[in-house]
């Protein structure tokens, strides 16, 4: 009886569909942490607030290359592995959840920290941008899905 009420309320979507929502939950994620950094850059001057920026997003490009974009192709194929309709949440996997549990407790802690705010944007800025530039992977794979389901319905 309790299965039957679970499997009633199991938020199920397309795996195509889960696709999109990942991307956006990565983008939005990447866009948050850069909003603070964004903030936290703005009251520095403006030479050093570019310098510390130019420095963020250099380094979120080489956390997307080596390591956001190999998690996020993890989760890209895994999808594509399972049923057509799978659990909203499964765009990550369970061991992911942790991840993001401790990135968060540590996002906290950094946050409300002694630590100089304007440094702290890198880190942010890094993380953020990370996360926002694999996102796009997420989108690609979408819409190279949706071009093919629709060319193959063409065809038949």
């Amino acid at each position: 009886m309790l299965k039957d009420f679970l499997t009633k309320f199991d938020p199920a979507v397309s795996k195509y569909w889960l696709l999109i929502l990942a991307g956006i939950m990565w983008s939005g994620v990447g866009i948050l942490l850069c909003s603070y950094a964004v903030t936290w850059l703005i009251v520095v001057p403006s030479f050093a607030s570019l310098s510390l920026g130019i420095v963020g997003l250099a380094i979120a490009w080489v956390v997307y290359r080596n390591g956001f974009s190999k998690i996020a192709q993890k989760n890209i194929n895994r999808i594509f592995q399972s049923a057509d309709k799978v659990c909203l949440f499964s765009f990550q996997s369970w061991s992911g959840y942790v991840i993001i549990a401790v990135m968060m407790a540590v996002g906290i802690l950094l946050k409300s920290s002694l630590l100089p705010k304007p440094y702290l944007a890198v880190l942010y800025t890094a993380i953020g941008g990370g996360l926002f530039f694999s996102s796009f992977l997420y989108y690609a794979r979408f819409a190279l899905t949706s071009r093919g389901k629709s060319v193959r319905a063409e065809i038949e």
